[in-house]
C-alpha cells in the first residue's frame, strides 16, 4: 500500500499529534542535514576540491539518489528502525511517545551543534525510540533485542571498521602512487575526491534517508490505528521531501561541522580525503545491504582519523577527537532520558 501526500495531509489535519510527529520528523531531518550530512562532503570542501555551495548541491543530488536506489534494492534499514520497539496497542499513546523520541533528538542535536560537534542522529533516534518505549511499556519489555543487536554491530562497524578501512585504503593509495610524480597525481585526486564525496553522500541518503522515512511511515500507521508498517510502501514524494530537507539543513549550518571534522580534527591532504571517502562509503554500503543501521557521522569521522593516522598519529588532533567521543558516548543516555521524560509528559496530557 502506497500513501499519497494528500492522504497524509488529511490525516495530519484530523490528528494534531500526527501533525506534530510529521513536523518533528522533518525537523530532525533538517537537523540531520545540519549536523550529519556535512560529514559526507567535509573532505572535499576542506581540501578545496569543491566550494561549500557546490558540494552542498552535489550532496543533495546524491543524497536523493541514495534514497531512491537503496529503497528499491533493499529497504531493510527502515524496517529495522521501525521494529526496534513495541509501543503497545494504544496507537494514540504510541504516537505521543514517537513525538517524544523525535523531540529528544532535536534538543540534543541542536545543543551539540552550538559547539560544532558532529552528533549521530541515527543513534539519537535509536536512543529516543528506546526511551519512549520504556516509558510507555513501564519497562524494557517493549525493546526488541534482536534489532538492538544490529545497532551494536553497527556501532562496531562505524568505529572499528571505519578507522581500519580509512587507514588501510590510505596506505594502499600511498603504496600505489609511490613512484608517481606528485604533481601529476594532484589532478587525479581532485576528481577522485569529488567522486568519493558523491559516493559518501549517496550512502548517507541510503542509510539516513531510510531511517527517517521509516519513522514517517510509522507515525502514519499509528494514526491509522495500526501497530506497524507491514505492507506500507515508501512513496516517491516522501523520498524527495526527506532529501530536500537534508539539503536545506546542510546549506544552513554545515560549515561549522566541516571545519571541525575536516580541518580541526585532521588537516587532510587530497589523497587522504579520497581514502577516507572511499573507505567510509564502502563501510556504509556493506551495512546498508545487510540492513544494519549505522551512524554515517561515526563511520566518516573514524575513516578520516584512520586516513590521518596512516601518515602519522600526530596528524590527528586528539583534543577534538575526545570532544567528539564524549558527545557520542552521551548520545544514548541523554537522548534516552529526555525521550523517557517527554513521553511520560505527553501521555499525561493525553
Amino acid at each position: 500500500m502506497e500513501m499519497s501526500f494528500l492522504s497524509l495531509w488529511n490525516e495530519m489535519i484530523a490528528n494534531p499529534i500526527l501533525f506534530m510527529t510529521v513536523v518533528l520528523t522533518l525537523g530532525v531531518i533538517f537537523v540531520n542535514g545540519w549536523t550529519d550530512a556535512p560529514n559526507a562532503i567535509a573532505s572535499c570542501v576542506s581540501t578545496k576540491c569543491l566550494s561549500f555551495r557546490a558540494a552542498v548541491w552535489m550532496g543533495a543530488v546524491f543524497n536523493l539518489l541514495g534514497v531512491l536506489v537503496m529503497t528499491q534494492i533493499n529497504s531493510s534499514v527502515a524496517a529495522t528502525i521501525s521494529q526496534m520497539a513495541d509501543f503497545g496497542t494504544n496507537t494514540q499513546s504510541a504516537l505521543a511517545a514517537l513525538c517524544a523520541a523525535l523531540f529528544s533528538i532535536v534538543v540534543y542535536s541542536m545543543a551539540a551543534s552550538v559547539w560544532g560537534i558532529p552528533t549521530s542522529e541515527s543513534h539519537s533516534l535509536i536512543a529516543g525510540i528506546t526511551g519512549a518505549a520504556i516509558a510507555i511499556q513501564h519497562g524494557t519489555s517493549g525493546i526488541h533485542m534482536e534489532e538492538w543487536r544490529k545497532v551494536l554491530y553497527g556501532l562496531g562497524l562505524s568505529l572499528v571498521l571505519g578507522f581500519a578501512a580509512g587507514w588501510a585504503v590510505c596506505r594502499l593509495v600511498v603504496f600505489a602512487c609511490r613512484k608517481l610524480d606528485p604533481g601529476k597525481t594532484e589532478k587525479f585526486f581532485n576528481g577522485a575526491q569529488i567522486a568519493g564525496a558523491a559516493a559518501m553522500s549517496f550512502m548517507h541518503g541510503a542509510q539516513d534517508g531510510q531511517k527517517f522515512m521509516g519513522i514517517l511511515l510509522l507515525g502514519a500507521a499509528f494514526s491509522a490505528g495500526r501497530a506497524d508498517i507491514a505492507g506500507m510502501a515508501v512513496p516517491a514524494w516522501m523520498m524527495f521531501l526527506c532529501s530536500g530537507m537534508m539539503a536545506l539543513g546542510t546549506c544552513t549550518g554545515g560549515k561549522k561541522i566541516i571545519q571541525s571534522v575536516g580541518e580541526d580534527m585532521v588537516r587532510l591532504e587530497k589523497y587522504q580525503g579520497f581514502s577516507a571517502d572511499l573507505a567510509g562509503a564502502a563501510c556504509l554500503l556493506y551495512s546498508s545491504l545487510f540492513g544494519i543501521p549505522v551512524s554515517t557521522t561515526h563511520t566518516k569521522t573514524s575513516a578520516i582519523m584512520g586516513a590521518g593516522a596512516a601518515k602519522s598519529l600526530t596528524a590527528v588532533n586528539f583534543r577534538v577527537v575526545r570532544e567528539m567521543v564524549l558527545a557520542w558516548v552521551l548520545t544514548f543516555p541523554v537522548c534516552g532520558v529526555i525521550s523517557f521524560i517527554m513521553a511520560k509528559m505527553f501521555m499525561e496530557i493525553l
